[in-house]
Formats: C-alpha cells, sequence, structure tokens
C-alpha cells in the first residue's frame, strides 16, 4: 500500500484516543483494536499487506500507546472499551464500519458487534473467539482480586514507573511477552516508550495489568455471540493457548458458518508473519464487504 499514513486524534472526556490511519479518504472503514498491554503498532505489519480499497483506521486503548490513562480509580475492563469504540467512529462520522481485533481487541470488538450488530458490516478476530468466559464458582475471586490489586495500587507512594534504558525495555517486553519476536517488540516500542530523564518509561498504564473485574459465564458469552449479525473470521494462530480460544465458543462460531481458520504461528502472528494472516483477512474483506456492497449498489441504480 503506498497510501501515506497518518496519527488521529480523538477527543475523549479524560483526554484523547490515538491511533494511525491507512488507506484513502472514501474507503470502505475497518477499525483495528490491538491485544492486551500491545499498541495500535500491533498492525503496522499486516495493514500493508491488506485490500486498498479500505480505510484502515488502528486505535491505541485508553491507557496504552499514545492514548490517555483513565482518571484516577477507574478499573479497565470491556464494556469502557466498547463505549470507547462508539467514541471513535462517531467522530469519524461511520455509521457502518468492520472490525478486526486481536486477542482482547478482538473480545472488545465481539461485545460491540453483540451491543451494536446494525453498524458492524464483517468482523475479523485475530488470536480470539470474542469472549473469555469465566466459571461461576471463580466469578466472586477473579473479582475480588482485581478490587484488592486496585487497592493496593492506590495506597503505594512510592515512584510506581520504573527507567530503563532502551536495550533492557526490550528484553523487559520480550520477557513478558514470548510469543514477539524483536522485530515486533521494536515496532511495539515505537509508541510503547516515553523518554524521560535517565532513560524510558513504558506508556501504557500500570492498571492494565489488573484482573478484569467484569466477568462473563459461558452462557452469557454464548448468549452475546448470538446477537452478532455480521459474517465472522477468527484466525486462530496454531501455537494458541486453549485459555484464549475457548471450544465452545469456538464450535458455535463454526455451528453458525462462521469461518474458522488455522494459521501456523503463536499469539503474535499477524506482527510477526503477517504474510500467513493476510490472506485469510483480505479474501474475507473482499467477499464478505466489497463484493456484497457492489452487489446492494448495483441493485440500488437499477
Amino acid at each position: 500500500m503506498t497510501t501515506a499514513v497518518s496519527e488521529l486524534s480523538v477527543p475523549v472526556p479524560w483526554g484523547e484516543i490515538k491511533g494511525r490511519v491507512w488507506g484513502p479518504d472514501h474507503g470502505r472503514p475497518v477499525l483495528c483494536l490491538h491485544g492486551w498491554a500491545d499498541n495500535c503498532g500491533s498492525f503496522n505489519t499486516l495493514i500493508p499487506l491488506l485490500p486498498k480499497e479500505f480505510r484502515y483506521v488502528a486505535v491505541d486503548l485508553a491507557g496504552h500507546g499514545l492514548s490517555s490513562h483513565p482518571p484516577p480509580g477507574v478499573f479497565y475492563c470491556l464494556p469502557p472499551y466498547v463505549m470507547d469504540v462508539r467514541r471513535v467512529v462517531d467522530a469519524l462520522q461511520w455509521p457502518k464500519f468492520s472490525l478486526i481485533g486481536h486477542s482482547v481487541g478482538g473480545n472488545i470488538a465481539a461485545m460491540f458487534s453483540s451491543l451494536y450488530p446494525e453498524m458492524v458490516a464483517a468482523l475479523v478476530l485475530l488470536d480470539s473467539c470474542g469472549y473469555i468466559t469465566t466459571d461461576v464458582k471463580e466469578t466472586a475471586k477473579m473479582m475480588r482480586q482485581g478490587l484488592e490489586e486496585m487497592r493496593q495500587f492506590e495506597n503505594q507512594t512510592t515512584d510506581r514507573k520504573r527507567i530503563y534504558t532502551y536495550d533492557k525495555a526490550v528484553k523487559r517486553l520480550l520477557d513478558a511477552g514470548p510469543t514477539l519476536s524483536e522485530k515486533s517488540a521494536h515496532i511495539l516500542l515505537e509508541r510503547g516508550l516515553v523518554q524521560v530523564e535517565g532513560g524510558f518509561v513504558f506508556s501504557r498504564d500500570l492498571r492494565v495489568n489488573f484482573k478484569n473485574i467484569v466477568r462473563l459465564t459461558l452462557e452469557q458469552s454464548l448468549e452475546m455471540l448470538s446477537r452478532i449479525q455480521a459474517c465472522i473470521l477468527v484466525v486462530k494462530a496454531e501455537a494458541s493457548s486453549a485459555r484464549i480460544l475457548t471450544q465452545p465458543l469456538l464450535k458455535a462460531l463454526q455451528a453458525a458458518k462462521h469461518m474458522v481458520v488455522t494459521v501456523p504461528g503463536d499469539h503474535h502472528v499477524h506482527l510477526s508473519n503477517p504474510e500467513k494472516v493476510a490472506p485469510h483477512v483480505s479474501d474475507f474483506l473482499q467477499t464478505k464487504v466489497l463484493s456484497r456492497s457492489d452487489s446492494l449498489e448495483e441493485k440500488q441504480k437499477l
């Protein structure tokens, strides 16, 4: 794709949601949502391989990359992120668009598609099946853990941000994310580090590490998935963990005739080896969005 990449900034009540934009002004709109602790650089290598007829906007989720951190005392969980998606597409004036989400970004994309089904033309889930389920018996334990982590964080009096050299920041990221290649780590750190006196600090909010206090059971997740009207493509990484891709949800998606494909690679294959993912996403967008839109336009002319 030869189209220049530009920066995006969308005002929100506590600051800004930042991101990057590829593609023509009037291209078919696609919003891209990265995974936990990543940033919109997660799509830097994939988007240039996708169809040029689309306009791709990849955002740094709140508390990640260059986007503002929510106010003190605010928890990170899926419903507020879904609201951020609505804020972004309202600012872009997109009444209908497609979504590509990786990992937790796929969970946000699926929840948005469940709550606003009329707005989503197509949904691509990269190593995600839309929801991460919680056993009913574990719900209280996990909610309490998230509350306690926030309480302890707020009671700390020492400076919480550790300063790194660039090389040590790369090592820290690779140690925390074993599915990242070194090249991928450098890409993510373009937006993932802030230079300060004495070195660098990670730009993401430490609160994103806390347990999610909003939990959904398998039954709730299946009900939410059933409300999605868009065609869905799941691109499963061969070396993915069972926790990320819940088998009952995958079976439900396949039973509903949605597409599930497996590619060689691990959780960040879309970033490290985008050529393995791009053909599936490209074909899906062309057949489920472009060709259908063209057919609709032809019918309207008749």
